[in-house]
């Protein structure tokens, strides 16, 4: 549109709204309107040249506003980030059943464990794990060079295990810079670790690839990436099913330590295959063959990890040093002071054949097995209802309450059932998975802003930032955004 018309048009409006009255007449409206437009009447039409520079302007004029906007967004979420977190909660689980509670169930106890939840888990992701730039920072340590050489070969890796200024990083980041995430990490794996190992063995695969999970999710069966990977291996949602895991209304197994360390099993087995070399499998897992092929044939065909190294994505570089370090960490923690954390997960566990649908709450009901163990032994199942009737799904249990739930499984089926089960339930559990199909992942675009992409998918930012779990409203091209659609 002619600049001219558009400055025309905006003063002629503007000066009806200051000017004109409901007892203005006809006449004295077309006097302020020809008062206004006889300037623009002397005009001359601006050269074409003279509009781009007129349109350059008024877009750097829009992206500053854009910007304060952004800044003030930020400022915002800086002060007032807690109570937005609550919040979200809070209309999160409007209906209760997501968080498993029910309308008379929001006691200051429910609230004050809510709390104490979200400080948890953003003290140890924040304090440690995301507490250095890998990139930027170099560390410095007392142990020198030659030390961790030789450490690193007494340990016999069939895995190559290279040493340079990247994995020495890593090494000191693990084993010096988290001494309490890693106590706890050393604590799981204590429970973890040989699920894992009899895995890889069933494969013939080395049993140095659990510390994967290490880097994947610190060993949290239900971590949840910004991406939307879910579960200690971390899949995305096509590739757990491609591997076989279930996903529906009731169940998730990617947060099933052992079937998701089966289908990750599997996935590097595939990935060896392709590549020939455990470092470029590694790799794979985290960025996907596709991206390393690439790096291979800009590399010129070389599959050195070292060589193909600039040419991997930037998340994926570090990787495989990560890896290294972690490894390093958890054969060498004694000698670096690090205690591991007792982790009260029973030592002894039984696994139940269910035929039938079971709430958690009825077996604690019957036989007093705590909820919060049964979720922790068993987190796939997202609304604490182990699905008999889709076909056998099973209950880890700890093996102190084998007998107890053989003897009353019939009572157990039966408590309560017209309460945990009730048909209103099991629908709004059907009908929020529903909801969740219109899930999509969007990839960010040059000139894309948070708020664009929510007006896209009419959605709000706030969503989109919470599903993503992204701190602030930064986002780059080739980003990938999980998007559930209304």
């Amino acid at each position: 549109m002619d600049i001219k018309r558009i400055f025309a048009t905006a003063a002629i409006t503007a000066a009806i709204i200051s000017t004109v009255t409901p007892v203005d007449t006809c006449a004295q409206t077309n006097n302020a309107l020809d008062k206004i437009t006889n300037p623009f009447k002397k005009l001359k039409p601006k050269k074409s040249k003279d509009l781009k520079e007129e349109n350059r302007r008024l877009q750097a004029e829009i992206d500053s506003l854009r910007q304060q906007l952004d800044d003030y967004i930020r400022q915002r979420e800086a002060s007032d980030s807690l109570a937005e977190e609550i919040i979200e909660i809070y209309e999160e689980n409007e209906n209760r059943i997501g968080a498993g509670l029910r309308e008379g169930d929001y006691t200051p106890e429910v609230t004050d464990s809510l709390l104490n939840l979200w400080y948890k888990t953003r003290r140890s992701i924040c304090e440690e794990s995301s507490a250095y730039d890998m990139d930027m920072v170099h560390f410095t340590s007392n142990v020198p060079d030659s030390v961790y050489i030789k450490r690193l070969k007494k340990m016999n890796s069939y895995i190559t295990l290279p040493y340079n200024e990247t994995v020495r990083n890593y090494i000191i980041l693990y084993s010096e810079k988290m001494p309490s995430g890693m106590g706890h990490m050393l604590g799981l794996a204590r429970h973890y670790f040989p699920i894992f190992e009899e895995t890889l063995n069933k494969y013939d695969m080395p049993e140095e690839l659990k510390y994967m999970a290490v880097i994947e999710s610190a060993l949290n069966p239900t971590a949840v990436s910004r991406a939307n990977a879910k579960g200690m291996w971390q899949f995305m949602y096509s590739t757990a099913k491609n591997y076989g895991l279930k996903i529906n209304s009731y169940v998730d197994e990617r947060l099933d330590p052992v079937k998701a360390a089966d289908a990750a099993a599997r996935y590097l087995r595939d990935a060896y295959r392709i590549f020939g070399d455990w470092n470029l499998a590694i790799s794979a897992y985290n960025c996907g063959a596709g991206n390393v092929n690439k790096a291979i044939r800009r590399a010129g065909g070389n599959k050195d990890f070292w060589t193909i190294y600039e040419y991997l994505p930037r998340e994926t570089r570090g990787y495989v040093p990560a890896f290294v370090g972690a490894m390093y960490a958890f054969t060498y923690y004694k000698e670096h002071g690090i205690v591991p954390e007792q982790i009260d997960i029973p030592a002894h566990l039984d696994t139940f054949a269910i035929k039938r649908n079971l709430h958690f709450g009825q077996v604690h009901g019957v036989i007093d097995v705590p909820v919060e163990l049964l979720k922790e032994l068993n987190p796939q199942y997202m609304h604490d209802i182990v699905p008999g009737n889709e076909g056998v799904s099973f209950l880890t249990l700890p093996s102190q309450y084998t007998s107890a739930f053989i003897d009353n499984e019939d009572s157990i089926y039966n408590y309560q059932a017209d309460k945990f089960l009730s048909p209103k339930t099991l629908e709004d559990i059907k009908k929020a998975r529903t909801e969740e199909s219109g899930r999509i992942v969007y990839k960010v675009r040059k000139g894309d802003y948070l708020g664009k992409i929510a007006a896209r998918y009419h959605v709000t930012v706030a969503q989109i930032k919470r599903w993503n779990n992204l701190r602030n409203n930064n986002i780059r091209p080739g980003q990938r955004l999980v998007i559930h659609r209304r």
